[in-house]
């Protein structure tokens, strides 16, 4: 596996206790990506680096483009449709009646489907799941998942990965293109039990290889379709978080992070905990599919 120091830059130095949920809409050149325990949602405007922070009511985790004038946001309250314009929201669906449960990763699926994760604030072991959306239909997936996170698909939209943190294993599944339902059960490509830092959010790039953000090992990971790693990229916060590709030709990589968890000589001796990242390094990226309402 190479090694590639990091050469890129920080996108916004606000530090974030935990930043998550990044994603960019090519329409408007916006990176989005979410503060979940600061109730925030942030907006970036590349080409001039304008910077908005839009406060919100909940724990918002994934944001997806629905239309040039509404986006969905998944939170701790459920779906919401968000007005790109004003910010105003209105309930779509629940997820799940557990309170002590809150939203974590999520994608859009080529078939603009969702999948979407919930997982106990605290951390509990198997408390969250995994669930698929489609039209405001929500079926669960999988259950009794700590952390999940990973959720990403190849571009045709016939295979999906995810993972549930707390064990470790990068997981892939069958898909059908057109529902983004599994068509199978999954498997475990790749085993991380045993090396340093946690599998976190993932982005699968045009030629299928999956990006993923290593909490715990300030690194972003890069792995073939079989779960073979070919390529760490470091990153300087400890707790990278999620990866989005940005940018007018998605050949650019965003990386967020956190602070969460950290005392202050931990975060003294980690500077950079909590920003936004880009990476120097040109990919093969590509935009993600808008959410069919």
């Amino acid at each position: 596996m190479d090694i590639i120091p990091f050469s890129g830059k920080i996108l916004c130095d606000e530090p974030l206790m935990l930043g998550e949920g990044a994603t960019y809409d090519p329409a408007t050149d916006i990176a989005w990506w979410f503060n979940i325990k600061g109730e925030a949602l942030h907006e970036l405007h590349l080409a001039s680096g304008r910077k908005t922070v839009h406060p919100l009511p909940f724990l918002g985790s994934v944001l997806a483009v629905i239309d040039p004038d509404r986006q969905l946001i998944a939170s701790d309250k459920g779906l919401f449709i968000r007005e790109t314009a004003s910010g105003k929201l209105s309930l779509l669906t629940t997820l799940e009646d557990i309170p002590a449960n809150r939203s974590n990763d999520g994608r859009v699926h080529p078939s603009g489907s969702l999948w979407v994760s919930t997982m106990a604030r605290d951390e509990a072991k198997g408390a969250g799941a995994i669930y698929h959306v489609a039209r405001g239909t929500v079926t669960r997936l999988y259950a009794e998942v700590s952390i999940p996170n990973s959720i990403c698909f190849s571009p045709d939209g016939s295979t999906g990965y995810f993972t549930d943190t707390a064990i470790n294993h990068l997981m892939r599944v069958a898909l059908d293109p057109a529902t983004g339902l599994p068509a199978g059960e999954p498997t475990a490509i790749s085993d991380e039990t045993t090396t340093s830092g946690g599998i976190d959010g993932s982005v699968c790039d045009a030629d299928g290889l999956i990006w993923n953000a290593r909490y715990g090992s300030g690194a972003v990971d890069v792995y073939r379709p079989d779960g073979t790693k070919i390529a760490r990229y470091t990153v300087p916060a400890t707790q990278t978080t999620c990866p989005a590709f940005i940018g007018a030709k998605a050949d650019r990589l965003l990386v967020t992070s956190s602070f969460q968890g950290m005392s202050d000589p931990q975060r003294a001796a980690d500077p950079h905990a909590g920003k936004t990242f880009e990476l120097g390094v040109t990919v093969k990226g590509r935009f993600e599919p808008a959410y069919l309402l």
